[in-house]
């Protein structure tokens, strides 16, 4: 590998010397002997009003740090566009609250940060390039070098040195488990350097010698990422690195969910036993997740397992010790103990809720004219364009071509979905495709079809080899033998949809089966979490007050959407839902979360 020259940019001078030390197999702050005792807590999974309260339940756990990854991505979707660092964005507000709660932040900036976030947190305008990413490929390393000159000044101004709350942070995410370009690691460690960290810098890796080799970096702290065998890995990095203290940026003492399987959970002894082995003898931790939040909108990533994609549901409960709503768990109380917190809690054991209800859902219009009545850049070739030609993060294209069909049945071929597509031939619905089912069939008079592809994407892979694989309509669609030519790819761009879009969608307009758009109108006196249901619904997407809340799937096991109280007002709030399969009549509120039948999961390293 090439030694890849450090980004063009000047360091800043710290003004006295990092907040965290180590050596002697101990790691200090100040001076002082120290132990990191940090929880996962990522600000693009909750509300921002919501930011505080749940800052305020990792002290009351017993934690002295919080830690975050940045999503590069809900930063700059768009590449005409510069990052954004407002609003829900404004990750320096977020970890200015931390500080002034008391607690030390660790940031986790990768550019690629996994976490079961859309493309493991990598714009899909980068890579949908032909690039090698997450390597010292300069078509990769050079726009991570423009994100960076924008994200680490921030960064840096908020470091210990200067007065803010950050004393650490981690070069890349877990690099071993991908690669062994060295160079890049290096290149990544020095692009922080350069541009003004001067905090400790660690690296973080899975307990085996494979991943270690590939991810750590010469005179960088080597920290670890596991669910279990603490032993074994505080072994394994004293034979590695016998001079460096035992760091566990990761302690998964939860997991999360695909949908179409159950809700993984980890027992509260198990948890406590791992914990208890990890912070021995000052071992440091952080607790993955110590609140998991939600994937709001469709920034839930997926995975891939022996070619079939696994979509993350919406919830990031992760079966945390503060549960996605902020109820203190059992697991919370027990961790407590472990940690050495002591006093009253500063919140209540469970944020207030809504009372139960039901309310009409009400269909306003049919899916594909629903979809058509919200204008959108129409482009035009011989073969379908990608999400990623369209510029589309997240959301659905609708292709349209007008193929000839003689008489009779055809078989009607879809090559190369990726991921679900739902196929009108003269608006009547001829099925679903996708893959494993890519065939369907059309009836032809001899004469043209409007033949209609919506094709919506899942969630972006997050791990892997496949980070960063296509979206949309990848493959040639045939009639028989014959390829369909000439298509015009509208992108609908759900994520962005705002009022304004909803209310053109929802517009009275008929429709056929399946699915389509229907309201619901809430009336509320005092705004509180609530739980939403839709019994009978099949699949699609729900907004609050034209918030995207996130997916819904009969298939499971999430069965409740979590709504934050936040997003709802005093008086009336409309719900609106885009249903794809078969829509119900009825929107319940319910006052406990439904995740699913339970079953015991431990990631454990061989």
């Amino acid at each position: 590998m090439i030694e890849l020259p450090a980004p063009d940019a000047s360091p800043a001078q710290p003004s006295e010397s990092p907040a965290l030390t180590w050596g002697g197999r101990r790691l200090y702050r100040r001076g002082a002997p120290h132990q990191i005792l940090s929880g996962a807590l990522h600000y693009f999974r909750v509300h921002p009003g919501l930011w505080r309260d749940r800052i305020r339940r990792l002290a009351d756990l017993g934690l002295n740090t919080i830690d975050t990854y940045i999503a590069w991505n809900f930063h700059q979707p768009r590449q005409d566009e510069p990052p954004r660092f407002d609003g829900w964005r404004d990750v320096e507000r977020f970890i200015r609250m931390v500080g002034e709660e008391g607690l030390d932040v660790i940031v986790r900036p990768g550019p690629y940060i996994c976490a079961e976030w859309s493309n493991g947190g990598l714009p899909s305008w980068l890579t949908g390039r032909d690039v090698a990413v997450r390597s010292s490929d300069p078509a990769f390393t050079g726009p991570v070098g423009d994100w960076f000159d924008e994200l680490v000044p921030r960064l840096a101004a908020l470091q210990a040195a200067r007065g803010g709350p950050i004393v650490a942070v981690q070069v890349e995410n877990e690099f071993g488990s991908f690669g062994d370009d060295h160079a890049y690691v290096r290149w990544n460690r020095d692009a922080l350097t350069a541009r003004g960290i001067t905090e400790l810098l660690f690296t973080a890796d899975g307990p085996t010698e494979l991943m270690l080799d590939g991810g750590t970096v010469p005179g960088t702290l080597t920290a670890v990422t596991l669910g279990s065998k603490p032993g074994a890995a505080r072994r394994l990095l004293a034979s590695r690195r016998p001079d460096e203290p035992f760091v566990v940026a990761e302690f998964w003492n939860g997991w999360f969910d695909h949908w179409g399987e159950r809700h993984h959970v980890r027992g509260v002894d198990s948890a406590v036993r791992t914990l208890e082995g990890i912070v021995a003898d000052g071992g440091s931790v952080s607790l993955y997740m110590a609140h998991g939040g939600t994937n709001f909108g469709l920034w839930a990533g997926a995975n891939e397992a022996d070619g079939r994609l696994q979509p993350t549901v919406t919830s990031y409960d992760s079966d945390a010790p503060v549960a996605e709503d902020g109820t203190l768990t059992a697991k919370f109380h027990a961790m407590r103990e472990v940690l050495g917190a002591r006093g009253p809690l500063r919140v209540p054991e469970r944020p207030p809720v809504l009372p139960p209800a039901r309310v009409p859902l009400v269909p306003r219009a049919g899916l594909l004219a629903g979809l058509r009545a919200v204008p959108a850049p129409t482009s035009t070739g011989p073969r379908p364009a990608s999400f990623e030609r369209l510029g589309l993060e997240s959301g659905m294209v609708l292709h349209t071509a007008h193929p000839r069909v003689p008489a009779g049945e055809h078989r009607l071929v879809l090559t190369d979905v990726r991921d679900r597509a739902l196929v009108f031939a003269d608006g009547a619905f001829l099925g679903v495709a996708g893959p494993g089912e890519p065939e369907l069939t059309v009836r032809g008079t001899g004469a043209v079809v409007r033949l209609e592809v919506l094709v919506e994407s899942l969630g972006r892979v997050n791990y892997g080899p496949g980070v960063g694989g296509h979206k949309g309509l990848l493959g040639p669609v045939l009639v028989d033998r014959r390829m369909v030519q000439g298509w015009d790819s509208t992108p609908i761009a759900l994520q962005e949809w705002t009022q304004t879009e909803l209310a053109r969608a929802t517009a009275p307009a008929p429709g056929s089966v399946p699915g389509g758009f229907a309201v619901a109108t809430l009336r509320v006196e005092t705004p509180a979490d609530t739980y939403l249901a839709l019994p009978g619904s099949g699949r699609g997407l729900v907004w609050v007050n034209g918030f995207l809340l996130g997916r819904h799937w009969e298939i499971g096991p999430q069965v409740t959407l979590y709504c934050p109280a936040p997003l709802l007002r005093a008086g009336v709030n409309t719900v609106t839902v885009l249903e794809l399969e078969r829509l119900g009549d009825v929107l319940e509120l319910r006052d406990r979360p439904e995740l699913g039948p339970a079953e015991e999961y431990v990631e454990e390293f061989s």
